[in-house]
C-alpha cells in the first residue's frame, strides 16, 4: 500500500474514533441520567435507561469490530504487531496534516476518557452509598445480623430482647 492508501485507512480510523468519542459522550450523559434517576428513585425511567444501554451495546460491538479491522489493516501495512499500533505510533508515519488530525483525536479521546472515569467513580460511589444506607435500614428494621441483648429468666432460659426492631421476627 502506498501513502495515499495508508492515509485513506487513517481517515477510516478517524471516522471510527469519532463515533467512539460520540459513544463516550453518550455514556457520560447516561451516567449523569443514571445518578439523577437513582436520586429521584424513578424505577420506570431506570428500567428504560437500562434497556437503552443494552440496545447500545450491540452497536458498540460492531464499532469495536470495525476499529479492530482497521487497526489490523494498518498493522499489516506498516509491518507492526497489532498490539503496537497506537495513535502515537501511527502519527510517526503520517504527513503533517494527518498527524495533526490524529493528535487532535487522541487529545479529544483522552479528555473524554478522563471525564468518563470521573463520572463512573461518582456513579459507583452513589450506588455504593445507596446500598450501604439500604443495608443499615434493613438491619435497623429487622435487626438482621445483630447479636442483640440476651437475657436469662429465673429458669435459666435465654431470651433475646426483640423490642428494638420495627418488625417482630419471633413466632
Amino acid at each position: 500500500m502506498n501513502t495515499i492508501a495508508i492515509e485513506e485507512k487513517v481517515d477510516e480510523l478517524l471516522a471510527c474514533l469519532d463515533k467512539d468519542a460520540q459513544r463516550v459522550q453518550e455514556s457520560l450523559s447516561q451516567l449523569t441520567e443514571l445518578r439523577t434517576l437513582v436520586i429521584k428513585r424513578d424505577d420506570v425511567a431506570l428500567g428504560k435507561l437500562l434497556e437503552n444501554i443494552q440496545a447500545g451495546s450491540d452497536r458498540y460491538r460492531t464499532q469495536e469490530s470495525q476499529r479492530q479491522s482497521i487497526r489490523t489493516d494498518l498493522a499489516s501495512v506498516l509491518g507492526c504487531n497489532l498490539e503496537h499500533i497506537t495513535l502515537s505510533v501511527l502519527e510517526k508515519s503520517l504527513s503533517k496534516a494527518k498527524r495533526e488530525q490524529v493528535s487532535r483525536m487522541q487529545t479529544r479521546l483522552k479528555l473524554l476518557v478522563q471525564q468518563l472515569r470521573k463520572e463512573y467513580l461518582s456513579t459507583a460511589l452513589l450506588v455504593s452509598e445507596c446500598s450501604r444506607l439500604n443495608n443499615m435500614l434493613l438491619k435497623s428494621i429487622f435487626n438482621v445480623g445483630g447479636t442483640g441483648d440476651v437475657y436469662y429468666n429465673a429458669n435459666g432460659v435465654t431470651r433475646r430482647q426483640t423490642g428494638l426492631t420495627f418488625v417482630n421476627l419471633q413466632l
